[in-house]
């Protein structure tokens, strides 16, 4: 199978595509045909020698998939030949490939109403503003939420969720990303580069940053007593939590078919949509990842694999 793998850490020009073995699956595993693989931050970090230790190279890159089940393990009794899935991969395995062995508990079915492209979006952006508002941030109906870098791939689906959810839905992002955001059923859309969001929002119960920085920081002024900051990218301050008797939460994303089942079926109730900003083929990945890298996307970049 046809793979894309790095040597080395470094730039863009570090991504090869290669030929390797199609890998066997395990007895918990499956063995999908790759359609769809999408691309995230975490995978130019490791690219760049984040994350991951230089012994573990070479690697694939891609920690998501969407595809079609070839083969399934000795004790997989969940999936048969020819079903549709998608899943996020454990950090060992990559899905910049034509073929990925997967963990079947980490995969689910594909939502009907997604083709192969959008549904590769999906995995691990939605699972990692599920996890944010939900797991860590403890949203529920009512409350009042702030999400930094709405327009995002992760923050994209953190506005549908948390309004699915019947929570207060406050967001920023860039002036050409308004009308987008208050499409996906943001109730207050703050234009980040004209407007302070502090001068506007108040009394939020959660503030779901995906930005960090300076913006994390002046996030606590809006935060209501009791109330917390979560975060995928910078440990919250423990001393402003102190101060503002709240709460902060930094945590990394972790595969779960049964979470990505319920976002499946809102996907199938029309509840949820996915956006696409860019798409290209395999062999280009390293242009994928450096048009994430280096510019503003709206919704997800994706490998077209099959």
């Amino acid at each position: 199978m046809q793979s894309v793998r790095i040597h080395a850490f470094g730039g863009p020009d570090v991504l090869t595509l290669e030929t390797e073995p199609t890998p066997e699956p395990q007895p918990e595993e499956i063995l999908v045909r790759v359609n769809a693989a999408s691309v995230n931050p975490v995978d130019y970090k490791i690219r760049n020698g984040g994350y991951v230790a230089e012994d573990r190279l070479p690697l694939t890159l891609g920690r998501d998939f969407s595809g079609v089940v070839e083969s399934c393990g000795a004790r997989v009794d969940a999936f048969k030949p020819g079903d549709a899935v998608y899943g996020l991969l454990a950090p060992d395995r990559g899905g910049y490939a034509e073929f990925v062995a997967a963990k079947a508990q980490d995969c689910t079915a594909k939502p009907r109403r997604l083709d192969h492209l959008h549904a590769a979006a999906v995995p691990l952006a939605a699972l990692t503003a599920w996890q944010g508002i939900f797991d860590h941030g403890g949203l529920s109906a009512g409350q009042r939420v702030l999400i930094h870098g709405a327009a995002g791939g992760v923050g994209h689906f953190a506005v549908q969720f948390a309004k699915a959810n019947g929570a207060t839905v406050y967001a920023t992002c860039s002036g050409r990303d308004i009308d987008f955001v208050r499409s996906l059923g943001a109730d207050k859309v703050i234009d980040y580069e004209n407007q302070r969001f502090e001068d506007t929002v108040r009394d939020i119960d959660l503030v779901y940053d995906l930005v960090a920085g300076d913006t994390q920081e002046r996030s606590w002024s809006v935060l209501k007593q009791g109330g917390i900051i979560v975060s995928t990218l910078q440990q919250p301050s423990k001393e402003k939590a102190a101060e503002r008797k709240a709460r902060g939460a930094y945590y990394m994303t972790k595969p779960d078919g049964a979470q990505l089942a319920e976002i499946g079926r809102l996907i199938d109730a029309g509840a949820v949509r996915v956006e696409i900003g860019r798409v290209f083929p395999l062999r280009q990945a390293a242009d994928a990842e450096r048009a994430l890298e280096e510019g503003h996307v709206r919704g997800k970049i994706i490998l077209k694999v099959a």
